[in-house]
């Protein structure tokens, strides 16, 4: 898959995600209210000169673990992945990655965890730029005061990912 993205559509129950890789791992995970023009948009955007392709067999591995995890039977993920954002972004998303499975915390959380506590609101912009919802796990950050608040997929999805943890 040199310099080519392969995506397929994971259909599942109530889950309709477009999924990506490239020959370094899952790169993007999309959500319930996104089409393909919107992994068009990001693949453009982050790895322009690469190509769409869709490859379902080589996407199947990653499917099988989102499945598993949209089932209730997995809290971790175990195949590669590829961020490609910004060292911010990047730093704010290694942060996600070390929530519990089950678990939430504040956005003031995550900018202290990345050395940067006045930083909140670029935090938030870098959890709305992830690439890999539910991989890298966004839905577990929340309010201060507790509340739903901000999420690509929109408050219902991650609602619902919440409660498949809890």
């Amino acid at each position: 898959m040199n310099n080519k993205i392969g995506w397929m559509r994971l259909k599942h129950g109530q889950w309709d995600l477009y999924l990506a890789a490239t020959e370094k791992g899952l790169c993007y995970v999309g959500t319930q209210n996104e089409d393909f023009e919107d992994l068009e948009k990001w693949a453009k955007k982050r790895l322009p000169g690469f190509e769409l392709i869709e490859d379902e067999k080589a996407l199947q591995f990653y499917a099988k673990e989102l499945i598993e995890f949209l089932d209730g039977q997995r809290r971790d993920f175990t195949a590669a992945t590829a961020l490609y954002g910004t060292p911010f972004q990047q730093s704010v998303w290694q942060a996600l990655l070390q929530i519990p499975f089950g678990e939430t915390v504040s956005y003031s959380t995550i900018a202290e965890r990345i050395g940067n506590p006045k930083a909140v609101r670029a935090v938030g912009t870098a959890i709305g730029a992830n690439p890999m919802l539910i991989i890298v796990p966004c839905h577990r950050v929340i309010g201060k005061n507790g509340s739903l608040t901000g999420f690509r997929g929109g408050l219902e999805m991650k609602s619902q990912l919440l409660e498949l943890e809890s």
